[in-house]
């Protein structure tokens, strides 16, 4: 499974439209979509899901880098129920998997498309049309790759990380929670994530989680694997002492090669609030694109600045763009949460 900082061919966004729980906010949320949308055709390419094409701006309907798929969705969560991208190759370099020189042509390596199951976080929301995202993805044809289904499985894109070198992180909460994959253990799932993901070594975090998570806890509102072996994380508050005990965990961890890990720490947000409950914000939630890292914002321009300035400590030769996410964080997502990146 490559590093999100490797070369992607694309990104995925699966459109808010009135059937989902944005129907309140239809336009605020939009305008976040189109952001997004914006900064993604930049850099590379875009996919978009939709049910309605004729929501979509003009500038997204008519540019060339975009490809939109028409078919029924429920929600609007990419991360989640967009295929993960597992690439084959001869040495497990990230130089060939862009391609390998033969007798002076590009062969690219071998992509699959793994198609796991998505159940609405445990069967808490529906999700039977989102289920089917996928299916309509490949028989489009946009995408390059074999299909493989793992509809036997539950997993979700947030709650893994990689670094693109063997090594997967998780947290044991998710996926170990009800409604998902029962009754297999902690060891069967490790067996499955290394044979489906080509991973070496999984790591299950014991502690963490935010205030208004309904998704049991996803590595990408906690921990985020960065180059160099190095580990960005979301510092505790008086609300989330959990995230202590994280932190000192990582603390703990050592990489493939036996040493430990760079720690940055990102703030924590003050608390976003709506009807008096406490979103789930976090500076974790970031999208690694082709030449930028786009960061979730929350008008908090102290903590917003310190969070931009640590990532960009992380990813040095990127450039750092953030987004405001307090109308995404209403849904108890964020940025990372809405995207999907393809590798081809």
């Amino acid at each position: 499974m490559p590093a999100e900082w490797e070369q992607q061919t694309a990104i995925q966004l699966t459109w808010p439209h009135a059937a989902t729980d944005w129907a309140e906010m239809l336009p605020e949320i939009s305008a976040v979509y189109e952001q997004m949308a914006a900064e993604i055709m930049k850099r590379q390419r875009l996919i978009v899901v939709t049910p309605q094409p004729e929501l979509l701006p003009a500038f997204v309907l008519d540019n060339p880098l975009v490809s939109v798929v028409q078919c029924a969705t429920d929600d609007t969560w990419a991360r989640d129920h967009g295929f993960i991208t597992v690439v084959e190759d001869a040495d497990d370099t990230q130089s060939d998997r862009q391609c390998t020189l033969s007798d002076g042509k590009c062969i690219q390596a071998s992509v699959k498309l793994l198609d796991f199951c998505f159940n609405g976080w445990g069967e808490k929301f529906p999700a039977s049309n989102d289920n089917q995202i996928n299916r309509h993805l490949f028989d489009s044809g946009i995408l390059n790759g074999t299909y493989e289904s793992h509809l036997d499985f539950v997993l979700e894109g947030g709650s893994i990380e990689s670094d693109g070198k063997g090594t997967v992180f998780t947290t044991a909460h998710c996926l170990l929670a009800p409604h998902r994959n029962q009754p297999l253990t902690e060891h069967d799932i490790e067996l499955r994530l290394k044979e489906y993901l080509g991973a070496d070594r999984i790591v299950f975090l014991r502690h963490g989680s935010l205030i208004g998570d309904d998704t049991d806890g996803h590595i990408d509102t906690l921990v985020r694997i960065c180059p160099d072996d190095t580990l960005l994380y979301i510092k505790a508050d008086a609300d989330h002492p959990d995230l202590m005990l994280m932190e000192e965990e990582l603390k703990q961890l050592i990489t493939s090669t036996g040493r430990p890990y760079r720690l940055l720490a990102l703030p924590m947000p003050e608390p976003v609030v709506c009807d008096g409950e406490r979103l789930p914000a976090t500076y974790a939630n970031y999208l690694v694109v082709n030449g930028a890292v786009l960061v979730p914002t929350y008008n908090q321009s102290g903590n917003d600045r310190q969070a931009m300035a640590t990532i960009q400590q992380a990813f040095p030769d990127r450039q750092v763009v953030g987004i405001d996410c307090r109308a995404v964080v209403r849904q108890h997502g964020s940025l990372h949460c809405c995207t999907m990146q393809y590798y081809q």
